[in-house]
């Protein structure tokens, strides 16, 4: 069990708002005072830029990068020089994408696989590469059980795939998918697999290799860290082949006029002035998420999200979807954006819209979506709040209904 009110005053967002029920970590968590402090820790005392400079300061600075490296490296269960810094998930799976363009053939003859369920960050780069190559997009949809039908899968993902994307946990219903059947039919296909794990990393336990993945991205700002950082973790012998498809500065170990070499993987993928205090407060949040204890958050969330479906049950007119900390609804005649600024007035902070999943919602059979997702500083007491906020909203609406 989690000690939630001790754990929240590690959060300052919660002393500055007592009041807030906030309902929004799967678009993005709240980030905890050590890591903030770390963070500060680097701007006021070890400002330099990493890997170039030889005086202490750019030593120092050097250091804390790559500890941070390896510290979510230790927190995924990956190799150090797995592990690629990027600006965030949307920015890792487009550089990926970029990547793999360069270092794959492809064409009329080929497809690309996605499932229904994959955010824009994936979906959209990929259905661009697949127009750019005139390659056969394919899309697994759903089965009758609401989970991706498996036997289109197996159709799906046949001799002409080139990659297949599959999310870990959907960020619009929760719901966790077997990436180890789809890694199967990807690998028996020849074709490269790619999980999107922003919403399990540091949510749910994440060990990269037991995904079934080549390749693996995710953000910090989900899991407690800052904005702007982001993870692609890729197999080491699939990085290797991997062509680089963004250029600059810290990536290349030799330039001349007539030839470029890149350093080995991640330098290669890293040019530029990395995200060095991002970098830094990600550590820090691994660091804290596996002192609270991982499992224990996950348990915790997902008892959260099953009280809380539970009793909107008993509210009539309420479709939900659920599972590991996130619980979807609509309420009917309600637009779900109007649900989430009633609820507003309550001080609860919910996301309403398509989550930027529009095909997974619209698959669902809606416009857009109402969710409620919980991480370990939300307790029952949220729950309570949020579910008397709901019966408002539907009593507010069948007043004017009747009016």
């Amino acid at each position: 069990m989690l000690n939630v009110s001790k754990i929240k005053t590690d959060f300052p967002i919660f002393t500055k708002h007592q009041d807030l029920v906030y309902l929004d970590s799967a678009a993005t968590s709240q980030t905890p005072e050590r890591v903030l402090s770390a963070m500060d820790a680097y701007y006021r005392e070890n400002r330099a830029n990493t890997h170039r400079g030889a005086y202490p300061l750019a030593v120092r600075a050097s250091k804390l990068y790559e500890t941070s490296r390896a510290e979510v490296a230790r927190f995924i269960c990956a190799e150090t020089d797995e592990i690629i810094f990027t600006a965030g998930a949307t920015h890792a799976a487009n550089m990926l994408v970029r990547s793999l363009e360069e270092t794959l053939t492809l064409g009329r003859s080929n497809a690309i696989v996605v499932s229904v369920m994959e955010h824009h960050s994936i979906f959209v780069p990929l259905k661009q590469l697949a127009k750019k190559y005139k390659c056969d997009f394919r899309v697994i949809l759903l089965g009758a059980d609401g989970n991706l039908d498996k036997d289109e899968a197996v159709r799906m993902i046949d001799g002409a795939a080139k990659i297949v994307a599959i999310t870990s946990i959907s960020n619009v219903s929760g719901n966790k998918n077997d990436t180890h059947f789809f890694s199967g039919l990807a690998e028996k296909a020849g074709a490269v697999f790619i999980v999107d794990a922003a919403q399990q990393a540091g949510h749910n336990p994440l060990s990269v290799r037991e995904t079934g993945a080549d390749f693996l991205f995710f953000s910090g700002h989900k899991m407690c860290g800052p904005t702007g950082i982001g993870v692609l973790w890729g197999k080491k012998e699939r990085l290797l082949e991997l062509k680089p498809g963004y250029f600059g500065g810290g990536a290349v170990e030799e330039v001349t006029e007539r030839e470029t070499r890149f350093l080995p993987p991640p330098a290669r993928f890293e040019p530029g002035t990395p995200n060095i205090a991002g970098a830094i407060g990600l550590a820090e949040a691994c660091r804290y998420l596996s002192e609270t204890d991982i499992e224990n958050i996950r348990e915790h969330s997902r008892d959260l999200a099953k009280k809380t479906i539970s009793a909107l049950k008993e509210i009539p007119g309420v479709t939900i979807y659920g599972g590991e900390g996130i619980v979807s609804f609509s309420l009917d005649g309600v637009p779900a954006h109007d649900v989430a600024e009633i609820l507003v007035r309550e001080n609860i902070a919910v996301r309403a819209g398509h989550h930027c999943a529009e095909p997974y919602v619209r698959a669902l059979g809606f416009p857009a979506l109402t969710r409620a997702s919980f991480y370990l500083y939300n307790d029952e007491r949220d729950v309570e709040k949020l579910v008397e906020g709901i019966k408002k909203v539907v009593q507010i609406f069948s007043v004017n209904a009747s009016a």
